[in-house]
């Protein structure tokens, strides 16, 4: 298997600021690999919500998770802080590939990066919908 390179903070979009907690180690002193992942929704459903993308307690559409993943580079802990960087690596019809990078304090290279599949999907129903225009526009910022 070949190694990995992390990627830098010059491979993102935009950034969130997300503080670890105490409860985030795990029994080897570093944050458990779980939590990872809750620092990607975190992020990205953080940004949807400002960008006024995602109204989920009534908006009449929902982006749900249908698949993420994480390659680690180095350890991350409480009580770092982390900048998560996000950019979309794909924008489908109804869907969005989004890249994550976990940067731990100033660090320039990822601790940790992932990918985060998201479907729009209508409220009720769960059933895919198309991304409307205004969100693709905002959307389309992000990619690199």
């Amino acid at each position: 298997m070949v190694k990995q390179t992390p990627s830098t903070r010059d491979d993102y979009c935009v950034f969130s600021t997300i503080t670890t907690r105490w409860f985030d180690n795990d029994v080897y002193g570093h944050m458990n690999n779980t939590v990872h992942y809750q620092l990607f929704d975190t992020a990205v459903n953080g940004y949807l919500m400002e960008q006024g993308l995602l109204d989920f307690k009534s908006g009449p559409t929902v982006f749900l998770v249908v698949e993420t993943g994480c390659k680690y580079f180095s350890e991350i802990s409480f009580p770092d802080v982390i900048s998560a960087g996000i950019k979309v690596i794909k924008l489908g019809t109804s869907s969005v590939v989004y890249e994550v990078g976990l940067f731990r304090g100033d660090a320039d290279e990822a601790s940790a990066e992932g990918h985060f599949v998201h479907v729009n999907v209508d409220r009720e129903t769960r059933q895919p919908l198309v991304i409307n225009e205004a969100s693709r526009k905002k959307l389309n910022l992000l990619i690199q």
